[in-house]
Formats: C-alpha cells, sequence, structure tokens
C-alpha cells in the first residue's frame, strides 16, 4: 500500500484526536520513500541549568496537531513538493553521553545513508554536535551553518567535562564540520562571562549578529542584507532560546532581551538557502513551558524549516 504522505485530516480525526505524530504526517519506517524525516532525539544529558529538554519530542509532537502546511508567505504548501513524514525517535541512554553520542551517529549514518533530508526536534544542544560529524560524512566537505541562539556554544569544559550544550559549537568547527567563514549566528546577546568568550568566534570568523544588530535598523533591510548561501549543504540549528522568555519560557538557560516569533519567521524566510540538508530544534523544556508557548514556537520553526525544503525543489 502506497503512503500518502498528508496531514491526518482534521474533520476526520478533530486535532485533540488521534494518534500524535510530528505534523500529523505519517509515522513511517525510517526505510520508507519520504523525502524529509522528522526524528525525535530525547535527550538532555549535556544540559548545565534546567533538566527537561528530553521531554520535548513528545510534547512538540503532541501540540502540532495545530500546524497547517500552506505557507501563506511564500504561497504554497509544502505537501505538494516534498514527502515529508515522522520516522519517530532516535535512541539514546539517558544516564550516558558517550553511548548516545554512538547512538546518534549510528541512527542518523543509516538515514542519510539511504539518502534523506532530516528535521531533529530534541533534546539539549549537545545532539547537534554527533548529527553534524555524520552530516560531513555524507556531504564530503565542511557545512554552511545557520546557528539561532543567545548563546555563543563555543565555551571551554564545564566540571571539566568537554562536551556539553554550551560547546558543540566549538567542537564542530575545530572538528571541520562546519566552514566558520560560512557560519552565522543569530539571536546572540549578553550577559557574558567576560570578553575572552568572544576569542573563538572572532578567531575564526564566524558571522554574530546580535539582537542589537538585527535591531539597529529596519528587520527588511536586516534580512535583505544577509548573503547568498549558496548550493553548499547547509545546517539550520535552531535553539530555541534565541527567543526572548516572554515567547519561549520553556527553555534550560533563559535570557532576557531576546528575538521575537516573528523576527525569526522573517529571518527563516528571508534566508537565501538554496540546499538545506538538516535543521534541528533544541533546548525546548516542557515543565518550564506556560500555556505550550516555547512548544508552539518550536513547531513554527518545524513548519518553516519544511517550507524551506518545499522552497528548494525545482
Amino acid at each position: 500500500m502506497s503512503i500518502v504522505y498528508e496531514p491526518l485530516s482534521g474533520r476526520e480525526f478533530p486535532r485533540f484526536s488521534g494518534i500524535k505524530t510530528f505534523f500529523r504526517l505519517p509515522h513511517v519506517p525510517v526505510e520508507a520513500d519520504y523525502d524529509v524525516g522528522i526524528v525525535g532525539l530525547p535527550f538532555d544529558g549535556g544540559l548545565s541549568y534546567r533538566p527537561g529538554a528530553r521531554f520535548a519530542p513528545s510534547r512538540v509532537r503532541d501540540i502540532s496537531a495545530l500546524g497547517r502546511v500552506f505557507h501563506y508567505g511564500r504561497m504554497e504548501g509544502f505537501t505538494k513538493k516534498v514527502k515529508a513524514a515522522d520516522i519517530g525517535d532516535c535512541p539514546t541512554v539517558p544516564i550516558d553521553m558517550e553511548m548516545t553520542y554512538q547512538k546518534i551517529q549510528k541512527f542518523y549514518g543509516h538515514v542519510l545513508g539511504l539518502g534523506k533530508k532530516l528535521i531533529t526536534v530534541g533534546g539539549d544542544h549537545s545532539t547537534t554536535l554527533p548529527i553534524l560529524r555524520e552530516m560531513r560524512k555524507r556531504y564530503g566537505k565542511p557545512l554552511t551553518f545557520i546557528h539561532f541562539d543567545a548563546h555563543l556554544d563555543t565555551y571551554p569544559p564545564a566540571w571539566e567535562k568537554d562536551y556539553h550544550h554550551g560547546s558543540f559549537a566549538r567542537h564542530a568547527v575545530e572538528e571541520g564540520l562546519v566552514d566558520p567563514k560560512r557560519y552565522h549566528m543569530f539571536g546572540i546577546r549578553g550577559p557574558l562571562t567576560g570578553a575572552d568568550d568572544l576569542a573563538f568566534v572572532k578567531k575564526h570568523g564566524v558571522t554574530v549578529h546580535t539582537v542589537d544588530a538585527i535591531r539597529d535598523g529596519s528587520l527588511k533591510s536586516f534580512v535583505s542584507s544577509l548573503p547568498d548561501f549558496g548550493t553548499d549543504p547547509t545546517y539550520i540549528s535552531y535553539d530555541i532560546d534565541c527567543l526572548d522568555p516572554v515567547y519561549a519560557p520553556g527553555t534550560g538557560t533563559p535570557v532576557p532581551g531576546g528575538l521575537t516569533t516573528y523576527e525569526t519567521q522573517q529571518i527563516l524566510r528571508g534566508l537565501k538557502v538554496h540546499n538545506l540538508v538538516g535543521a534541528d530544534i533544541v533546548e525546548i523544556s516542557p515543565p518550564y513551558d506556560q500555556s505550550d508557548l516555547t512548544a508552539l514556537a518550536g513547531m513554527d520553526a518545524m513548519f518553516e524549516f519544511l517550507s524551506i525544503y518545499a522552497a528548494n525543489q525545482k
């Protein structure tokens, strides 16, 4: 039987009913004929403050029942261009980061080997690193990297542990997984521990777009100033704490003075990305969420990623 890659009908099954999947899309085996697989990655063993991100995949699945497929700004529905599906969760070991990294790399290596594109809903930001390792193997070159975050995530070891949610970006650059000259950060803001926190991005030439820089002029002029990222393999990592806590209270390390959901929508819609190969949404912590605001914001980012995938299709 062929798979219909459309959301479950809200008229046949009201949106509060049915088995929960991302965007009410079909849940299919990893080996099925979808184009874009949406993966849950329930792990928060790399967090340094508030836990709970391990519960994000299930909560975002639940709240994404409110999602729709037609993009008003692009005037097209993503299901007309791509076959997207929920392919379940990546296996993890909640008490062991090293074993979890091994499981992530095995799972993503297999899925990428099938020629699939991916969206991941995690999980803390430490999980992006093993995904990027497999992306680098798959595409044979450092990736163009677009990173939404309140924090630089290029920090040194914490408690003598070199791998955590605040160090993944440093490792990604040092391991040659991403090209620092084609690395753009959005939403960065203070406070920092000290001026030394900026040394890494300055040394490697990473482009940092602070909230102040984004708001220095009009949002439209900022978005239009962004470069064309070309056809090189591109990965987008969306840490929900790039948003102000008013819009995303359910996160591990909230920072006041962040972006609005509208601003991130406009930036994502304005990105000139022609070869998106992977994306993730991380650091959603449902236990600290109110009225599902943070899960809704994560769902919205996922919708924009799916729409970018659709726009990339000829």
